[in-house]
């Protein structure tokens, strides 16, 4: 069992950055693809950004492609995602997920295994 922990979120700026960090404990953290998704009020959980197992590979969705930076970190079990160029419309709640899909690289949340609590992010414009 994987235990994810987001932390990193808050309120910024439109233009400005933020950096969110998914903490992992309770399994091989190395073995897992880890994703991040994003739901904001009255949508569905959106594909943000995923990586695959040995960070190798990364995949964005297309509206942050070139702003957010997936990458992760095996000797602390970490995965971050690096957020610039922040718009009013990345206002969502961040989850961050693990998935046992080596290639491709996941992009729908029943392709992953474990779940975080989520991280709120909230940009002004």
């Amino acid at each position: 069992q994987v235990q994810l922990v987001e932390s990193g979120g808050g309120l910024v700026q439109a233009g400005g950055s933020l950096r969110l960090s998914c903490a992992a404990s309770g399994g091989t953290f190395s073995r897992y693809a880890m994703g991040w998704f994003r739901q904001a009020p009255g949508k569905e959980r959106e594909f943000v950004s995923g990586i695959n197992w040995n960070g190798g590979n990364t995949y964005y969705a297309d509206s942050v492609k070139g702003r957010f930076t997936i990458s992760r970190d095996d000797a602390k079990n970490t995965v971050y995602l690096q957020m610039s160029s922040l718009k009013a419309e990345d206002t969502a709640v961040y989850y961050c997920a693990a998935g046992r899909k080596f290639w491709p690289i996941a992009t729908t949340p029943m392709e992953y295994d474990y779940w975080g609590q989520g991280t709120q992010v909230t940009v002004s414009s």
